[in-house]
């Protein structure tokens, strides 16, 4: 499987509907990269363009994987080391074409599902478990930019409970999604 996983922090909404850099959450790189060592992803992709943002990624990288923290935690340690920064979604898809010597197949996920090519959950799981890599980008604050829903390749239609409220963290939703789409 070579599945990726983004966590963009910009371009996002904010709750006004304005274009913003939303803030690094250390919950959400914790939780994610846990998400992604237990289901066999790749890489955990951060995306923003803030220099301090990226950096607290790197200082956060550094404590788990070379600090004190590789060793009070190794588990921590190993997913962790999956984390990768990048200043944009351009820069990310870079990086995992230089890695899979192919472009991936972007998905984007979104709680509305009402912009781009929109994806179920069956036919998205044949992609991530073909043989073509597979990036597949969560949007933090109020959700990604419509921008970055029409240029994706797909969007994954969104994820629904027995009830009409549909606002979950980033993080639930990933491993929601995550889990529909990989395991048998």
């Amino acid at each position: 499987m070579r599945l990726y996983l983004g966590l963009i922090h910009f371009p996002v909404y904010n709750k006004n509907l304005e274009t913003i850099a939303s803030a690094v959450t250390t919950l959400d790189i914790h939780d994610i990269s846990r998400l992604a060592r237990t289901y066999g992803a790749k890489q955990l992709l951060v995306v923003t363009p803030l220099t301090d943002q990226r950096e607290l990624v790197q200082r956060i990288k550094r404590h788990w994987t070379q600090g004190y923290g590789a060793s009070y935690n190794p588990d921590r340690k190993e997913a962790i080391e999956l984390v990768q920064v990048a200043h944009s979604i351009d820069k990310a898809r870079q990086y995992i074409k230089q890695n899979e010597g192919e472009d991936p197949i972007c998905i984007a996920t979104d709680a509305s599902g009402s912009v781009g090519r929109l994806m179920t959950f069956d036919e998205a799981r044949v992609l991530v478990r073909g043989g073509s890599p597979v990036f597949i980008y969560f949007g933090t604050a109020w959700g990604l930019h419509r921008g970055v829903l029409e240029e994706a390749d797909y969007v994954l239609e969104p994820v629904y409970g027995p009830t009409d409220y549909n606002h979950l963290s980033v993080r639930a939703a990933a491993a929601i999604i995550i889990d529909r789409l990989v395991r048998a």
